[in-house]
This record gives C-alpha cells, structure tokens and sequence, in this order.
C-alpha cells in the first residue's frame, strides 16, 4: 500500500486531477459572471423605469393635483406682515407653505372666532414647480368661494404702491353688494405674485378701498438671500398712500379703475 507522502510525490497522479479543478473553477467564474450580468440588467430596467414614472403627470400617474405637493412649514420665520389691519376684532392667521420645487407661499387670513374668513392675502414666491400657463384666476376662485364652481371676470383695476392691481369678482353675479372682490398682481422682478380677495365694506367702492389698504400695509420683514425682493419693498414704500387716500380714489375713480368693466364703443 502507498504511503500519504508517495502518492504526493506521484507526479502522475497531480496531473490527472489539477485540469478537473481548473474546469470546475472556470465555471465557477463563467456562472459568477453570468449572474452579476443578469442582477446589473435588472437594477438598470428599474432605474429606467422609476426615471420615467417620475416624468409622468400628475394625472397619468394616479395623482389628484399639484397642489398636494405642498406642505405647511411649520419651523420657517414669516417673511412678511401688514400692520393695523382695519377691524380689530379679525383674528389675523399667518401660514407658511413649501414647495419640494423650491415655491413658497405666506397666507395671511383675517376671521372673527368661529366664522369664515373676511379677507386673504396670499404672497407667492414660485419655484420651479411654477408654470405660467397655471390659471391663477381659477386658483383665486377656488379659495375664494371654495365649493362654488363659479368663474370670475375682471372688475376693473386699482392703484397700489406695487402697481396696478386686476380686481376680479363671481362672474353673472347680480347681487353686487354681496359680492366679495378678488385681486391679482404678477411681478417679474423679482418673480412674485400677490392674490388674495376680501369681504369687508357694504359695496364694491368699500371693498376696493379695503384691498388698497391691505395692500399698502404689507411690508417685508426679512428678505432672506433675495437682494431683488428687498429692493421692490424698498421702491414700494416709497409710494405707499394711506388708507384715507385709498378711500378718496375710490370713490372718485375713473374709467379705467372703476368697479365696472371699462366699456368701449365699437369692435376691437
């Protein structure tokens, strides 16, 4: 009988089983080498795929609206506020919402305990989940009259210390001295949007003046990294009137900034 050691020193004996180890270990490796090929094409497929679910609409991909995308910022410091609001007994709410594109909306909402709101005002920084061809006025309306389904139609223009504002209200409304008044104003520089609507006054002049006055007491509290919101609440103070004005022109306004459509003769 061989020893141990013989059949070690046998050389013919390592020949004969070093190719069946090379063998087994070549396809060791081609299967190692098949399966990493195979997981690799499957985490590729799903990253494709996530990719263009993530490009889909929000309609096509099972989602109500955009507007679920935006969150209430709790821990975000108010960027804006408006002094002496005119009724003392509205409690004034202050709300921040984020956008993951990067939009930020302030609303400020005036209500008496347990009632609806009387007044919103809504200051809109957008990101890039902005886009212009967005119906804002159809957006006004929803706040506005939330449930209502009615479309609202100009009611002509204001001065304000940021501009001309578009006053709008309910469409075929015929009671007009229950109409709420809705405002809209888009600024380019910086990119900004004010909207909002009130319910104070007993008519229309009443409630134009009372926008005019929101509007005049908005100021800006901090303006963060954005050198060019500063400067357009630093070039609006200066044309800022006061309340009192406001009241003047708008019960002496003319027929550009009238409560009624402006009514011209002849076809466009």
């Amino acid at each position: 009988m061989r020893s141990f050691r013989a059949i070690r020193a046998n050389p013919s004996y390592s020949t004969h089983i070093h190719p069946a180890l090379n063998s087994f270990a070549d396809e060791c490796c081609g299967t190692l080498a098949r399966l990493l090929a195979y997981v690799g094409t499957l985490a590729l497929l799903a990253i494709v795929g996530i990719r263009l679910w993530d490009q889909l609409p929000a309609g096509e991909a099972g989602e109500p609206a955009v507007k679920a995308d935006w969150s209430l910022a709790s821990r975000s410091y108010p960027a804006f506020a408006v002094s002496q609001f005119d009724s003392p007994e509205k409690t004034e709410t202050y709300e921040i919402l984020r956008h993951p594109g990067g939009g930020r909306k302030d609303v400020f909402r005036w209500a008496a305990p347990g009632q609806k709101p009387v007044a919103e005002l809504e200051i809109y920084r957008p990101g890039a989940e902005f886009s212009p061809s967005a119906p804002a006025v159809a957006e006004i309306a929803a706040r506005m009259n939330p449930g209502d389904g009615r479309e609202l139609e100009a009611a002509g223009l204001i001065d304000s210390k940021f501009g001309a504002v578009t006053l709008l209200r309910p469409a075929g409304n015929a009671d007009e001295t229950r109409s709420c008044l809705g405002f809209f104003k888009r600024l380019d520089q910086p990119s900004l949007q004010i909207s909002g609507w009130s319910c104070q006054g007993d008519a229309l002049p009443a409630r134009r003046a009372a926008i005019s006055c929101i509007l005049s007491r908005l100021i800006l509290l901090a303006a963060g990294n954005d050198p060019k919101l500063a400067e357009l609440f630093a070039r609006a103070e200066l044309r800022r009137s006061s309340c009192a004005a406001a009241d003047t022109s708008a019960a002496s306004a003319d027929w550009v900034t009238a409560a009624e459509n402006p009514r011209l003769r002849g076809a466009l």
